[in-house]
Order: C-alpha cells, then sequence, then structure tokens
C-alpha cells in the first residue's frame, strides 16, 4: 500500500476532547489480514486482544482540586529527611488540572499517580476495547494494584515478551492521587538525603491476551521510576529485563540505590502484592563513561536508560535525558568481547543474559558496577558534559538486522517565547531511520522522518486554558516536539508501518502532563536517502482529551510469531 493510499483510508470525525479516525477501508497484513472495522462485536469478554490489533498504554489525571493543598510543604516527608523542603511557600496550585502541574515550579518530585488504561485499537487507530489497570479507586478481584505517575513521560512502555504471548510495563505500587510517590525511595533502598520522604516499591506488570494480570514487585529505581519491561520467559515464570533511572538524593548515593538503577534482572512471580517481599535489587548491565575514556560521573546516573528492545538474542536500551552519561543507544554484551573500548557492535551468536550481572559489594560506593554495556557503533559516543549537540532517543525498533527505527523526543526547549520556533528549526526529532553498513560494522542514519508531525505547531485542546500560563509566561496550547514510544510492523511488500506516541512542548509546569497524540506512518524499506522518503508522511490517529497522556504503544499479545 503506497503512502497516499495510507493516508487517504482515514476520515476523521470531531468527538468531544478528541478526534477519532472512521476507517474507510484500511487493510494491514499482520500475522494476516484484518480489516480496519470496529471489533467491539467480534472481541467478546474476557479476551483484552489478538492478533492484528495494537495495545496503547493511558492515563487519567483524577481531577480534584483536593489532590493538592495550596501552600503545603512538598514533598510529603520532606521535614524528616536530611535534605529538608524545598525553600518557597509551599504547594503554588491546588489539584486543578492542569494548573496543579505548575507545583513543579516549587518542588521539583512533582507528581501525582493516577489510574493506567490499556486501549486495543486497530491499526488504523479505531478503539476496540479498554482495560482499567486495578488500583485503589477500582481494585482487582485480589486487591493487587499499579498506578502511574501522571506526567511522568517515560513511564508506561509497552513491551511483548520474547516469545510474543505477555504484554508488560511498569508502575508503582501506591494509590491513585498520591503526590510524588515516582521520586519516593522504595523500602529497600532507603536514601535519606532524598527530599522525599516516602517509600513505595516498583513493580513490572504481566497480562496475557485474556486480560489476566500479575505484578512483581521491585526496590529498584529507589528515588526515581521504572520504565520499560520485557519478560524473559523461555523457562517456567522467567525473569524481565527491564531499565529505568534511580536516585534523588546526594553524592555519594547508598549502595542499593546503585545497584537499583538502569538496566535490572527481575525474577517474576505470580504472588499477590501482599505476599511478596522484595529484596536487593539485581542489576542486569552497566555503563561507564570511562569506557570512552572519559573521566567518571555520578556513579549510577550514565545508566538513566529508558527506551527497551531485544532482538536477535541481544537486549539493547536508549538513553535520551540527564547531564551525565552519553545520549545514544546500547546494547548488553554477553560475548565480553563485542566492544573492548566501549563501541561495537553484538558478537555473532550473542546469547541473552539469563542471570544477573555479578559484582563485588565492597567496591560499588567507589567504582560503581562492572561495566558490560556497549554504545552501538555509529551512535553518539561523546559524554553529554562535553556535547556540543544532544541527541534525545526514546524508543527503539529493528525493522530488520539492518534497519533499526529511532524515536528522538526532541530536546524539550521552553526558555523563551521561541519554544515553538525552536520546536520546528530541530532537525533530529521525529523518527530516525539507521542503517547498517556490514563492511564497516557501524550504523549510519540515513534520514530522520518528520512530514506531518507538525513540529512546533501549537494545537488546541479542548477545556484547556487560553492564552499564556502566568507561572511560565508562556502559552498553554501543547505543540509536538518529537517521538517516543514506538513500534512497528513489516508487511510482505518490504514496507514497514511505524505507530508512535509524540513528545511536546508548551507553558505548563510539567510537559509531560500535556495531552499527546498516536501517529503512524509508513516507510518503503528500500528507501536510503531522504529524497526517495520526501513522500512518507505522518498521519494523527488519535488525540489525548483535557487530563489524559497517552505513552506506550505495542502489537498485542500474540500479534507475532502466531502466538
Amino acid at each position: 500500500m503506497a503512502i497516499e493510499t495510507f493516508r487517504s483510508a482515514f476520515q476523521f470525525s470531531r468527538l468531544p476532547g478528541k478526534r477519532r479516525p472512521v476507517l474507510a477501508a484500511l487493510t494491514l497484513a499482520i500475522s494476516g489480514t484484518i480489516t480496519g472495522t470496529t471489533a467491539n462485536a467480534q472481541l467478546p469478554e474476557p479476551f483484552f486482544s489478538g492478533p492484528g490489533l495494537l495495545i496503547v498504554s493511558r492515563s487519567v489525571y483524577d481531577n480534584l482540586s483536593g489532590n493538592v493543598q495550596a501552600g503545603a510543604a512538598l514533598p510529603p516527608g520532606c521535614a524528616s529527611t536530611q535534605a529538608t523542603c524545598p525553600k518557597g511557600n509551599g504547594a503554588t496550585s491546588d489539584g486543578t488540572y492542569p494548573y496543579v502541574w505548575n507545583n513543579v515550579l516549587y518542588d521539583p518530585s512533582f507528581g501525582i499517580t493516577a489510574r493506567i488504561f490499556l486501549d486495543t485499537i486497530t491499526p488504523g487507530g479505531e478503539v476496540v476495547h479498554t482495560l482499567e489497570v486495578p488500583n485503589s479507586l477500582h481494585p482487582g478481584r485480589d486487591h493487587d494494584q499499579l498506578v502511574t505517575s501522571f506526567s511522568s513521560k517515560s513511564e508506561l512502555a509497552l513491551n511483548l515478551s520474547t516469545d510474543g504471548r505477555y504484554l508488560t510495563f511498569m508502575g508503582y505500587v501506591a494509590p491513585v492521587n498520591a503526590i510524588d510517590v515516582s521520586n519516593s525511595n522504595t523500602p529497600g533502598a532507603n536514601d535519606p538525603t532524598n527530599p522525599d520522604g516516602q517509600s513505595f516499591y516498583r513493580a513490572v506488570a504481566r497480562l496475557d491476551r485474556e486480560g489476566h494480570f500479575s505484578f512483581t514487585e521491585t526496590n529498584a529505581y529507589s528515588g526515581n521510576n521504572g520504565r520499560s519491561a520485557i519478560l524473559n520467559n523461555a523457562s517456567g515464570e522467567g525473569f524481565y529485563y527491564t531499565v529505568g533511572n534511580a536516585g534523588n538524593g546526594a553524592n555519594p548515593q547508598p549502595t542499593n540505590v546503585i545497584l537499583g538503577a538502569g538496566s535490572q534482572y527481575i525474577a517474576a512471580t505470580r504472588e499477590h502484592e501482599a505476599q511478596q517481599s522484595p529484596g536487593t535489587p539485581t542489576p542486569l548491565a552497566s555503563f561507564s563513561v570511562v569506557e570512552l575514556g572519559a573521566k567518571a560521573d555520578k556513579v549510577g546516573k550514565d545508566d538513566n536508560f529508558r527506551g527497551l528492545t531485544v532482538y536477535n538474542n541481544v537486549v539493547y536500551f536508549t538513553k535520551g535525558s540527564g547531564s551525565n552519561g552519553v545520549n545514544t543507544v546500547y546494547f548488553v554484551d554477553t560475548t565480553g568481547a563485542a566492544c573492548p573500548a566501549g563501541v561495537g557492535v553484538p558478537a555473532a551468536g550473542a546469547k541473552l543474559p539469563t542471570n544477573p550481572l555479578a559484582y563485588t559489594a565492597a567496591t560499588v560506593q567507589s567504582n560503581g558496577l562492572p561495566n558490560n554495556v556497549c554504545v552501538l557503533a555509529g551512535f553518539p559516543v561523546t559524554p553529554n558534559k562535553t556535547a556540543t549537540t544532544l541527541a534525545y532517543p526514546f524508543g527503539i525498533w529493528f525493522a530488520n538486522a539492518n534497519t533499526l527505527y529511532v524515536a528522538d523526543e526532541g530536546d524539550g526547549y521552553a526558555g523563551g517565547t521561541d519554544l515553538y520556533t525552536h520546536a520546528a528549526a530541530q532537525t533530529r526529532a521525529g523518527l530516525q531511520k539507521w542503517l547498517y553498513d556490514a563492511g564497516t560494522k557501524t550504523w549510519k542514519l540515513a534520514y530522520t522522518l518528520q512530514n506531518g508531525l507538525n513540529l512546533g505547531k501549537a494545537y488546541t485542546v479542548p477545556g484547556y486554558p487560553a492564552g499564556s500560563n502566568s507561572a511560565t509566561g508562556l502559552p498553554w496550547a501543547p505543540a509536538t516536539d518529537g517521538l517516543r514510544n514506538l513500534t512497528g510492523h513489516v508487511d510482505v511488500d518490504g514496507t514497514a508501518t511505524i505507530w508512535a506516541i509524540t513528545s511536546t512542548v508548551s507553558g505548563n509546569g510539567d510537559q509531560g502532563a500535556d495531552p499527546n497524540r498516536l501517529v503512524a506512518i509508513r516507510d518503503v524499506l528500500r528507501n536510503t536517502t531522504a529524497a526517495s522518503a520526501s513522500q512518507e508522511h505522518f498521519v494523527t490517529l488519535r488525540e489525548a482529551g483535557f487530563g489524559e497522556v497517552l505513552r506506550g504503544v505495542s502489537l498485542a499479545p500474540g500479534s507475532v510469531n502466531g502466538k
């Protein structure tokens, strides 16, 4: 199907708070042929998903003014910590959306937990089924529950297990409307210098295609957030590969905080949350800029990972934020020989890791963890502290062994009234296509797809305030700044269809709380230059409404390998 046919297959009608596609005649081949028609009648309970469908993760803010008391000291419990409370007069806004996010200007740890929804959609964006993840407002049968931090843009990535049967994502074992959970300690990794005086477990959620949940708690990511998880269930219950960030206190960080950063190995369980007792975090892999010959950063902060995928028995992830480390694409080297200088490509015949990283506890504080992570050759290698330009990679997806798509979310600049023009002028924000050169054993950027994203073009959100935010002096209206999580599928004709979630820029106190979009594009794999892909164009399939954000996108369980 040519790109123009793909675009014309959609007609849009205006509905309150969102724009929904009405499919005319879209047919895509994903594990068999499906037609883009409403499938409510074809998807009886309790089935949550099925072949040929997609899942989108979404969060909805519980818009109550009482969620925050103006003038309250934040973060909760800050007075009892070594860090004490931020200077100022307390919370600047109550819990009313979107003004509530101006509290970030007073409390850098600010966030509020919210419900998670998983929407089953057709490839054209039509919602056919929605599942609410159990939470304190609507608990599950066994009272297990999970929430997200509404404004934390790096959360709720969706991934399929290595056999394609399960969907996985990460969140917090906490009630809805809890403040600053995303920067709290975990119970088994306390940092007294963290100004957030609370503790909550993080957890991995596993979902099968019948809609059954199980949650595995962890003490990893204390002081910050878990972002993405993939289940390796080759044998038994299996284990999770996860990525995220840790630490919200002073340097040096406690050992368990360092151990719980970056990439983790977490043994899966089906026990109920009340029966679980997570132990010391078990790191899967670690990277340090000393591998590249640079001066060491704060221990544990080079591993501020967020994107995650598994391809050809190799674990890959990205780093796209923070002042330490390198914003780039990485892989875990299980052979010990793929990158003696910190840069390389996976060795032929490499195997997936099946055990946690071995380390010497006595040297973790001073030297960090052993390094078994490499920068993927061709991607940036300059540490953020000295780089003149930065990349902002987020989600990654392999179309084949020689074609890698990388979502770049843009730099999030909101430093002045030029925020829109700045976003529009970015050249690498959007969907990057990288091609592998077998001769040089290096990945090279072919082009970046931006047409149809309308970078820097403000759009209207029904119910959003007009004009500028008095707290920032910048306009409330969001504009697309780039892309975050993504997934894709290759048709038999050699065309890749990629679905992605947009990032935003605005004058909101926290841009992660802006209503964003689900977009799609079709790219011909044989195209190698920007000129050959000039007619390819993103289509907006869905727009988040007031008090709503979109986070992750994945093929549904059972959509790959016929499983």
